[in-house]
């Protein structure tokens, strides 16, 4: 079985993020770029399935420019067998990146797509969801355990009202919570190794995907400062302030 990790490359999540001047977008000149946490979560997770004996390949995929393959040689590092790059100009839509991984699992027939379950850049929540629908295969979304048996996931989730098992059959697609586990440190030996590794580099129109965006951005600003404080003598005037600011 063959497993296949979608990468995305974001704005570190130790680095306080910034708007441009201009409000066009959001600084990422000098700024540490890093895989997004919960697909590095995903690839950890596909991993542990491999090293378990209970898949034979982990093909890690991303999509944009030159920059990207940073992101898939940090994933080759960490285990991946093998890393696919496709060329995109821009960004990439939550729906454009579902119809582009749709191609490639045509093409590597997994028996898993993992994803994580959003990305902290945008937050869509989208791409696995709509994945599932257009391949039209299981969905386990939110996943904080993955167990592999006879052709089943059994994957425990993390829903609003607390804790929820589901069984689906494979191939599936599965999204990655936080507490899903803890990836592991990549050493140095590692990145050597990496570099020898394949990495395959595909154009967005040799996959027959139209990069049309449905949404566009029109301008970026940071939230307000936060005003200072005032203290009150009671409760009486606590509530009193409350209500002078509509929040009562």
């Amino acid at each position: 079985m063959k497993i296949l990790v979608a990468l995305k490359r974001v704005v570190d999540y130790n680095v306080r993020v910034r708007v441009k001047s201009d409000g066009s977008g959001v600084e990422t000149d000098g700024v540490k770029m890093s895989i997004n946490p919960f697909d590095e979560i995903a690839l950890e997770e596909a991993l542990r399935i491999k090293e378990r004996g209970q898949a034979e390949e982990v093909i890690v995929c991303s999509m944009g420019g030159a920059d990207v393959q940073q992101q898939l040689r940090t994933g080759l590092a960490m285990g991946a067998d093998r890393a696919i790059h496709v060329e995109t100009a821009g960004a990439v839509q939550p729906l454009t990146a579902a119809r582009i991984l749709l191609k490639l699992i045509e093409k590597e027939q997994p028996g898993i797509a993992f994803l994580g379950k959003q990305a902290i850049d945008d937050d869509c929540n989208q791409t696995g969801q709509m994945l599932a629908a257009l391949w039209d295969r299981p969905q386990a979304t939110f996943a904080s355990k993955v167990d592999i048996s006879e052709g089943k996931a059994t994957v425990k989730r993390e829903v609003d009202a607390g804790l929820e098992t589901i069984e689906v059959d494979l191939p599936a697609v599965l999204t990655s919570d936080l507490r899903l586990n803890e990836p592991r440190f990549v050493k140095l030996p590692d990145i050597m190794k990496a570099k020898r590794k394949p990495l395959d580099t595909i154009g967005l129109n040799e996959l027959g995907v139209e990069a049309a965006a449905e949404l566009e951005s029109i301008s970026f600003e940071p939230p307000p400062k936060r005003g200072g404080g005032k203290m009150v003598e009671s409760v009486g005037q606590l509530v009193s302030e409350l209500k002078n600011k509509g929040l009562l």
